[in-house]
């Protein structure tokens, strides 16, 4: 199954950010991509954490998910829409879910992902704590592709800082998981440190795909984000990594490797604990 992993730049202007991912996921059909992954907040990346808040979807409508479904639905192709904020029912509007949605290439929202994990970090210089503006999910989602290859490829949704929680992960891979998506708005302090490594011991542990597509650059609002998205076969070795700025990175994933490294070393049926 060929896939990619869609690197964004996002800025402060809404619908200027859906147009350079409605361009890209069109370039991910033109490279024969059967799913595109965009990066977490793709749709805005504000002045300050509250902006989101203003851009705020119900479930089944706005122009964000517009964009999605119309973009699956003209390219034939599934779309993850990295992640977009999602209103919470019977609550305020001050916080919202951080939510990933996918969308089949019939246009129709098949599985919604609610990131679990908030990021809180200061080290002094930079300090976030998502959950000033965030809900945080409780439940992981997987959905089924049913590929090209004949295969029904079992796919695990995560988002970024969801990355340094291995039991998410170990919960898809309990439930027959070959690819792990993994949208993300790294900065780029801790992406420098430990994006990499962690990505690819996910897909070691877990004898999985992992595919994660990243904010990477310099910000209108001067914030930077690591970039280097990529995707890892389930050896962790890389089948391709960006660095920095907008970009495509397309890979094929081969059902046979997977099978074989699983049979060859079995260590998802050797658990204890």
């Amino acid at each position: 199954m060929r896939v990619s992993a869609v690197q964004m730049v996002s800025g402060t202007q809404l619908q200027n950010n859906l147009q350079r991912a409605s361009d890209l996921i069109a370039q991910a059909a033109k490279e024969g991509a059967e799913l595109a992954l965009l990066p977490e907040h793709f749709g805005l990346i504000g002045q300050r954490d509250t902006d989101k808040l203003a851009i705020q979807e119900q479930l089944g409508s706005g122009p964000i998910q517009q964009c999605l479904a119309e973009a699956a639905r003209e390219n034939g192709l599934w779309v993850v829409g990295g992640t977009l904020p999602l209103s919470a029912p019977g609550q305020s509007d001050d916080r919202v879910f951080n939510c990933s949605l996918v969308f089949s290439p019939q246009g129709q929202c098949a599985a919604r992902y609610d990131k679990i994990h908030l990021f809180c970090f200061d080290n002094g210089l930079e300090q976030f704590d998502e959950s000033r503006t965030l809900l945080a999910g409780k439940n992981p989602a997987m959905f089924e592709l049913p590929s090209r290859d004949g295969h029904r490829w079992r796919i695990g949704l995560s988002v970024c800082y969801d990355l340094r929680f291995p039991e998410l992960y170990r919960s898809y891979a309990q439930r027959g998981a070959d690819l792990l998506l993994v949208p993300s708005a790294f900065t780029y302090t801790t992406g420098q440190a430990h994006w990499e490594v962690l990505l690819r011991a996910r897909a070691i542990e877990n004898l999985s795909y992992v595919m994660a597509a990243a904010q990477g650059g310099v910000h209108e609002t001067g914030r930077r984000t690591w970039g280097h998205s990529l995707v890892c076969d389930p050896w962790g070795e890389l089948l391709g990594q960006l660095t920095q700025g907008e970009g495509l990175l397309t890979a094929d994933l081969s059902l046979p490797r997977l099978q074989t490294l699983r049979q060859q070393l079995p260590a998802l049926s050797h658990r204890v604990l």
